[in-house]
C-alpha cells in the first residue's frame, strides 16, 4: 500500500493483518474546500466487519500476554513513523477534512503522534490495597486479609471515530487500548476514513501483530452496527452525536458490553462583568475558527452578564468579521469549510431558525461568496432567549449565541439548564468566584479564563454528553477492568 501525500485509488480494508478488497466496492471521499475527489474509500460488508472482530478476538490472547514494555515500544515506533510522515499525512487530513494547515499538522497529525508517544510508557497495572482485619473469617476467627488490585484488558474494543479529527480522535482510542493489552477494530467516520488507514499502515510498519489492529469503513449504517453487535466485541468506544450514542448504548446493553461515550456538547461560556474581555473574545472566537466550529468542546453558548453584554457582543462581532474564510491551504485562511454540503445546509438552517425565533444576526449569517467549497461565515446571534432551539441544540458549526443574565445565581442556572454537560467555561477576574462557579456547573470539565485543555486531565461529560472518562491515566482505566486478588495475610 502507498501512503505518501495521498490515498491510493481503491483503498483496501485492513483485516487480520491483510489488506482486503471490500465486498461493497468503493465510494469517493470529497475535499470539502474544493469539492474534488481525494480518494476512494472501501465499503465493507457486514461479514467483513464480523471477520475483523473475529480476527481481533483471535489476536487478543497473545497480545494481552505480551509484556507491557513490548507494547510500549511498538507504540513508540508508531509515534516516530507518524511524526516522520507528518507533512504528507497532514496534507491528506487537510484534503479530507478542510482543516487549515496549522490545524492539520499540529492538532491532527501532531496530536496523534503525541498520543501514541504518551502511551509508550508502561504504567503499573497493579497496586496494593491496605491489609484489612476481618472480624469473622471463614472459620469464625478474625483474619488479616491482603489484597491486590490489578488492571486487566477488557478484550476486543470497537473504536468508532468522529469526522472532525481523523488522527487525534482515533489515536486517543487506539493507543491506550493497545497499551492495556486490548485488540481493536476501528470504524472511522465515512467522510474522512483514508487518514485512519494511513495510521494502520504506520502501526503495521511498527510491527503490530496480525489481528491486533483492524480497520473497516463504509457509508452504510450496517457497517457500524456490525462493529457494535458482533459477539466478539467486549467494549465500544464511540465519539459522535448523542443520538447515535444512544442507539449504540441500547445495543451494548443487551450483552453488557463496556462503553466509553464522548457525545455532543453545547458548552456554556459564563462571562462576568469583571472579565478580561480580550481573553473571553479570543477564547469564544475559537468556535469560529477551530475545525470551523465542528467540535463538541466549543463555547458556543455565551452567557453574558448585563453590565458587559453589549461590549462583548460588539467585540465578538468585530472579531468574527476579521476572520478570513477560504481555502485552508492558503496561509492567511483562518476559517475553512465544514465537512460536507449536508452539514453546511444543517448549519444554515439553524441560523435561519435563529432569525425566526427572534435572534439578531450581528455577524455572518450569509454564505461566503466563494466559487466552491462548503463554507459557512462565522456567525454571531445576539438577543437570544434560553428557550430558543438555536441556543439549546448542538449546531456543530461556526455559530455562537449570546444570552444575557443578571447575577451569579442566574448565570449558573442558565448554564446548567441544558441537556448537555461536556465542557463549560467561566471568565472572571475574581478567581475565587470563578472556582466557586466552576464547582457548581454540571459539566465534565470547566475552563477558567481559558479554552485550553490539560491532556492528562479526565475528559468526558455529564448527562447526554457521554459516559466515562479518558485522556492520560484515565484512559488506561477506561480500557481496562479492575480485578481484585485477595489472600490471607
Amino acid at each position: 500500500m502507498s501512503a505518501e501525500g495521498g490515498a491510493p485509488r481503491g483503498q483496501r480494508l485492513f483485516v487480520g493483518g491483510e489488506w482486503v478488497a471490500p465486498d461493497g466496492g468503493h465510494y469517493a471521499v470529497v475535499d470539502p474546500a474544493r469539492e474534488e475527489t481525494v480518494g476512494w474509500a472501501p465499503e465493507a460488508s457486514r461479514d467483513q466487519v464480523h471477520a475483523a472482530c473475529a480476527a481481533a478476538r483471535e489476536a487478543f490472547g497473545p497480545w494481552s500476554r505480551t509484556a507491557p514494555e513490548e507494547r510500549a515500544a511498538l507504540l513508540a515506533r508508531a509515534a516516530d513513523l507518524i511524526r516522520a510522515r507528518l507533512v504528507p499525512y497532514a496534507e491528506l487530513a487537510q484534503a479530507e477534512t478542510g482543516a487549515t494547515t496549522g490545524v492539520a499538522r499540529g492538532m491532527q497529525v501532531g496530536v496523534a503522534a503525541a498520543r501514541f508517544r504518551r502511551y509508550a510508557r508502561p504504567e503499573p497495572a497493579e497496586w496494593a490495597v491496605p491489609p484489612q482485619v476481618n472480624e469473622a473469617g471463614s472459620m469464625g476467627r478474625a483474619a488479616v486479609m491482603g489484597a491486590l488490585a490489578v488492571r486487566q484488558p477488557v478484550g476486543v474494543v470497537t473504536c468508532i471515530t468522529s469526522y472532525n479529527n481523523p488522527w487525534a480522535n482515533p489515536a486517543g482510542k487506539i493507543a491506550p487500548a493497545l497499551a492495556m493489552g486490548n485488540t481493536v477494530v476501528v470504524k472511522p467516520a465515512p467522510q474522512d476514513p483514508l487518514s485512519v488507514y494511513r495510521m494502520a499502515e504506520a502501526l503495521e510498519a511498527a510491527g503490530v501483530p496480525r489481528g491486533v489492529v483492524n480497520v473497516v469503513s463504509g457509508r452504510s449504517v450496517a457497517v457500524g452496527e456490525a462493529a457494535v453487535d458482533s459477539p466478539d466485541v467486549d467494549m465500544v468506544s464511540f465519539t459522535g452525536s448523542t443520538a447515535v450514542g444512544q442507539r449504540i448504548g441500547e445495543v451494548c446493553g443487551r450483552t453488557m458490553k463496556r462503553q466509553l461515550m464522548e457525545l455532543g456538547g453545547k458548552g456554556a461560556a459564563v462571562v462576568f462583568e469583571d472579565a478580561d474581555l480580550g481573553s473571553a473574545v479570543a477564547g469564544i472566537g475559537t468556535t469560529f475558527s477551530f475545525y470551523s466550529g465542528q467540535i463538541c468542546t466549543a463555547p458556543t453558548r455565551v452567557l453574558a452578564q448585563r453590565g458587559v453584554h453589549d461590549r462583548l457582543v460588539e467585540q465578538l462581532a468585530a472579531y468574527a468579521g476579521r476572520l478570513r474564510v477560504g481555502d485552508p491551504r492558503e496561509s492567511g485562511t483562518v476559517v475553512g469549510p465544514v465537512i460536507s454540503a449536508a452539514q453546511r445546509e444543517r448549519v444554515e438552517s439553524y441560523v435561519e431558525l435563529g432569525r425566526k425565533e427572534g435572534a439578531c444576526v450581528v455577524a455572518g449569517g450569509e454564505r461566503p461568496g466563494l466559487d466552491r467549497g462548503f463554507y459557512v461565515a462565522p456567525t454571531l446571534l445576539a438577543d437570544c432567549r434560553h428557550d430558543m432551539r438555536v441556543v439549546r441544540e448542538e449546531i456543530f458549526g461556526p455559530v455562537v449565541t449570546v444570552t444575557p443574565f443578571d447575577d451569579e445565581e442566574e448565570g449558573i442556572a442558565l448554564a446548567n439548564d441544558s441537556d448537555y454537560g461536556l465542557i463549560d467555561y467561566v471568565w472572571s477576574a475574581d478567581v475565587a468566584r470563578a472556582f466557586r462557579v466552576a464547582r457548581r456547573l454540571r459539566a465534565g470539565g470547566v475552563g477558567i479564563n481559558t479554552v485550553g485543555r490539560n491532556m492528562e486531565a479526565p475528559f468526558g461529560g455529564f448527562r447526554r454528553s457521554g459516559v466515562g472518562r479518558d485522556c492520560g491515566s484515565y484512559a488506561l482505566h477506561a480500557y481496562s477492568e479492575v480485578q481484585s486478588i485477595v489472600w490471607p495475610g
